[in-house]
């Protein structure tokens, strides 16, 4: 038996609109997807396929796609002349619908819907959860930005603060921190940071960075210490880190250093972590 003739006696599944459907040709074009599951008039729906990684890409309706290669074979349609793009933690999407709800985005990035929030990111004050239910218009002027994290309902640690380019470079950096809430300021704290060696009367310090509230298109000014700590040579604090600040039950020492070059859509957390390098191998 040839090849030929076992494979036109083979079916492939698939999934459309998550009803499943069987086709005996291995390559179908995006038309024969929309006819199978009877989706007419096929011309005013767009034909989306859902990969690996959960983001989706169009298949137009004279374009085909091979059902014998390794992967998901589930696709969405939507009654659409165009599409809308966001971004949803750090990735690209394509989406059908000029809104989408949490719920979609949760699916979308892989994550558990009951222990996952996800977040649409604000130019100007809080990032604004998004509820399961909750419909985000994709019309407005600019591209979306979303991203998900544990869900937290308590001030404190475990809450979401950092953009999620900031959480992955920190993570891939081998950076231990925390992200912090606390009476509506958003924070992280760099966890036991290595300080120059004999420079400080203490090797290692948690380090609090406050993030303003347009962060990250606006820069985080000063940064703050705990423990306090003395310049080594003469058992002083340095200029400028005299000064106290409460945060999280703590009393911190503050660094007053000040920062006027903040390039918005290139500077990030990482930017931060050299101003903090820097000012603590100058201190004087």
């Amino acid at each position: 038996m040839t090849d030929n003739v076992l494979e036109r006696r083979l079916t492939f599944g698939v999934k459309i609109d998550g009803n499943p459907f069987n086709f005996n040709d291995p390559i179908v074009s995006g038309e024969q997807i929309l006819n199978k599951a009877k989706i007419f008039p096929t011309d005013e729906h767009l034909l989306f396929q859902e990969l690996e990684d959960g983001q989706l890409e169009e298949i137009r309706p004279d374009e085909s796609v091979d059902l014998r290669r390794a992967g998901r074979k589930q696709f969405i349609t939507f009654k659409s002349d165009r599409s809308f793009r966001f971004v949803l933690d750090g990735r690209k999407f394509e989406w059908g619908l000029p809104f989408i709800t949490g719920l979609h985005l949760k699916r979308l990035a892989g994550v558990d819907p009951g222990s996952y929030g996800v977040w649409l990111a604000q130019r100007v004050g809080d990032d604004r959860l998004i509820g399961n239910k909750e419909k985000v218009d994709l019309q407005g002027d600019g591209t979306e930005r979303f991203f998900t994290g544990i869900d937290t309902t308590t001030e404190g640690a475990g809450a979401v603060v950092l953009p999620p380019e900031d959480r992955e470079y920190l993570v891939n950096q081998g950076i231990a921190f925390d992200e912090v809430i606390e009476g509506g300021s958003k924070a992280i704290v760099l966890k036991g940071w290595s300080l120059p060696p004999s420079r400080f009367d203490a090797g290692s310090a948690d380090i609090l960075i406050l993030l303003p509230p347009a962060y990250p298109d606006c820069a985080p000014d000063m940064f703050y210490l705990m423990p306090w700590v003395r310049l080594a040579a003469s058992q002083r604090y340095p200029n400028a880190a005299d000064q106290p600040h409460a945060f999280g039950g703590k009393s911190w020492q503050r660094w007053s250093r000040h920062n006027d070059a903040w390039r918005p859509g290139v500077d990030g957390i990482w930017t931060m972590l050299r101003r903090i390098e820097r000012a603590l191998e100058i201190a004087a």
